[in-house]
């Protein structure tokens, strides 16, 4: 419920200040992770100021809500999916951060030549740094690997935790950096199995701080949960892992998967395959440092050839022009 009346007040304040905006406009561009109600924004603008609108899609709705949010009620998912259809239907062009997106919309009424596949791009200061003292401080001895972002049900820590259940006579760590509301449970769980050694809670810190974090780590970690919708969905991190030059060891499904094994940039399993994650990162801990920086340096270059923001704004500024 108080997700719901954050989402209908957002919705209509920002209502109310589309109408007060002043002035001409060419393009409406509507950046839209959730709630997808913003789309209806997108639709306002683009009707008082007479001009084509660009919905860039992050997540897909009613899956989104019903996987990550946890909703199964078949109405409320239903009435969900229509103002989804209905935002899709009055918008000029929709933008998609997955090309796995296309399908799972299509069924949604909408036509092909109305979806573009445009990516993330990871921020300029996501880049190679050399490793900072007071950064390596905070890191334990031993192979170390790193999880950044959301410690969320999505993220499927109880995976990595039956990792390291496997991994305990070894002297591999890992060390998080975030926050979320499923951090409390897996610290208990990490308790419970008697793994509290193994892992190091550093907390949130600002964006612009993780490349000195990633600088070092030997390794980085990235997982999801088992469902479709994280399937077609490239997470958000994957771009700046990659552009910070790091191996990287995942257990997910579609589209990140692929990426990974595609750049030749680590290891990457199924999601929630405990079993097999745990042997990719004993791999990558035995490993000399000149296969390391093999995985690094086909990492970085993968990010080069896709995921730049200067190549990503560009290609936003022809799709506009089209």
């Amino acid at each position: 419920v108080r997700l719901f009346l954050n989402y209908i007040s957002f919705l209509f304040f920002a209502f109310f200040k589309v109408l007060a905006i002043k002035g001409e406009f060419d393009k409406i561009f509507i950046y839209a992770p959730s709630p997808i109600t913003v789309g209806f924004l997108g639709v306002l603008a683009s009707k008082k100021f007479k001009c084509k609108s660009y919905l860039w899609v992050h997540d897909l709705w009613p899956e989104s809500v019903r996987v990550a949010g946890g909703i199964s009620n078949k109405l409320v998912l239903e009435l969900i999916n229509l103002m989804t259809k209905t935002i899709y239907k009055y918008t000029d062009q929709i933008l998609v951060q997955s090309p796995k997106f296309n399908d799972y919309i299509k069924k949604q009424n909408v036509e092909e030549n109305k979806l573009i596949y445009y990516p993330y791009y990871a921020e300029d200061f996501y880049k190679v740094v050399k490793a900072k003292k007071s950064f390596k401080e905070q890191f334990p001895e031993g192979f170390n690997l790193l999880f950044a972002g959301n410690i969320g049900v999505a993220q499927s820590f109880n995976t990595i935790v039956n990792a390291f259940k496997l991994l305990k006579e070894y002297d591999i760590n890992l060390v998080v950096l975030g926050e979320g509301r499923d951090k409390q449970r897996v610290i208990e769980l990490i308790n419970q199995q008697g793994l509290s050694e193994k892992f190091y809670f550093l907390g949130s810190h600002p964006p612009e701080k993780m490349p000195d974090y990633f600088a070092c780590a030997d390794a980085l970690l990235i997982t999801l949960k088992k469902a479709d919708i994280f399937s077609y969905t490239i997470p958000g991190k994957l771009q700046s892992y990659l552009a910070c030059e790091k191996p990287i060891v995942g257990a997910l499904d579609g589209i990140g998967k692929e990426i990974i094994q595609d750049a030749k940039a680590g290891f990457c399993t199924n999601a929630e395959n405990s079993t097999e994650l745990a042997k990719g990162i004993l791999t990558l801990s035995k490993m000399s440092k000149s296969k390391l920086a093999f995985f690094s340096k086909n990492a970085l270059l993968y990010f080069n050839n896709n995921f730049t923001k200067e190549k990503l704004l560009l290609e936003l500024e022809d799709i506009f022009n089209r």
